[in-house]
């Protein structure tokens, strides 16, 4: 097989330089797109042509090429991928299909409790208060969503930082944040080498929400200082989790998005400066990267068609 079917797997090895960039400089929700489409697009394309690979290898085998009726002759001969790649390829292969099924099933339980436990969870205008001293606030995907608070964080915030809060959490049930991390955290598990991806969606989420509650209240100002006093707030809480106690666990995997949501100077800090733009430049590079890694394992996938005809023909 030609060159195409590494240019995805090289790819991906360098597309989370370009994490950090997006994240920092584009508009939150135009970043977050971007960013989750790099990781499920690279995540894909990078695992299919291990699967390519693989099957070059495979064809080699007497056995497994007569299953075919192929040529394991042939293949071995006109073929100029190394067995040991091959074989390499299909070992990465089984690793990224059973650590991808892992997570999609580890997600799918979370989500569905979340969904029965929002249910369940008796609430005003979808708000939870609950009777603890710990500072915490998180939101609950559910048919509808729940923003539970704390009665430690209520107290910890003063009325006008409350609605703050509040539009901050709403926003990830709006715009279905979790969905963002899970499709993100699915690509970096078919492929590890993109797990710098899932780290900037799980930041940019927290930093749309952010310029949702900026949008909901119009005091940039106001909004940081609510942001690093409830997060300061959470971390000096003791280490536990709220929603045990509710039996509840977050579908992303950790506890309140303000208490751990990712670096909280650097929210403060994109808070205390004028709004990002959409950098239009950085949008078109990464559209043209993802549509490079497409391109290429199509013409890769044709490559390993062409292949199986002439083993088969022989």
């Amino acid at each position: 097989m030609r060159i195409a079917v590494y240019l995805p797997l090289l790819l991906a090895l360098l597309a989370p330089l370009g994490a950090r960039g997006l994240s920092e400089r584009c508009e939150p929700r135009l970043a977050t797109w971007l960013l989750t489409a790099s990781a499920l697009v690279l995540g894909a394309a990078s695992t299919i042509s291990l699967g390519l690979l693989a099957v070059t290898g495979l064809i080699r085998f007497p056995v497994i090429a007569a299953l075919g009726h192929w040529s394991a002759y042939t293949a071995q001969h006109d073929d100029p991928t190394e067995l040991s790649v091959a074989l390499l390829s299909g070992l990465l292969l089984g690793g990224a299909v059973v650590a991808a099924a892992r997570m999609l099933w580890r997600r799918a339980r979370s989500l569905a409790a979340a969904v029965l436990e929002a249910a369940c969870l008796p609430a005003r205008d979808g708000l939870v208060i609950v009777d603890d001293d710990a500072p915490d606030a998180f939101a609950l995907p559910g048919l509808p969503g729940r923003v539970v608070v704390s009665t430690g964080m209520l107290h910890t915030l003063d009325e006008s930082e409350h609605a703050i809060l509040l539009a901050h959490e709403r926003a990830h049930l709006t715009a279905h944040h979790y969905a963002f991390v899970a499709l993100a955290q699915l690509g970096a598990a078919a492929n590890p080498l993109l797990r710098p991806l899932a780290t900037a969606v799980a930041y940019t989420v927290e930093r749309w929400a952010d310029e949702s509650a900026v949008a909901a209240t119009g005091d940039r100002t106001r909004v940081a200082r609510t942001v690093g006093k409830a997060a300061l707030a959470a971390r000096r809480a003791p280490a536990r989790v709220l929603g045990s106690s509710l039996g509840i666990r977050g579908v992303l995997g950790r506890r309140g998005p303000l208490a751990t949501a990712g670096p909280v100077p650097r929210r403060v800090a994109a808070l205390l400066a004028p709004p990002l733009g959409r950098h239009p430049a950085l949008a078109v590079t990464t559209l043209a990267v993802l549509a490079a890694a497409t391109c290429a394992t199509a013409d890769a996938a044709h490559d390993l068609h062409c292949l199986l005809e002439l083993v088969g023909a022989s």
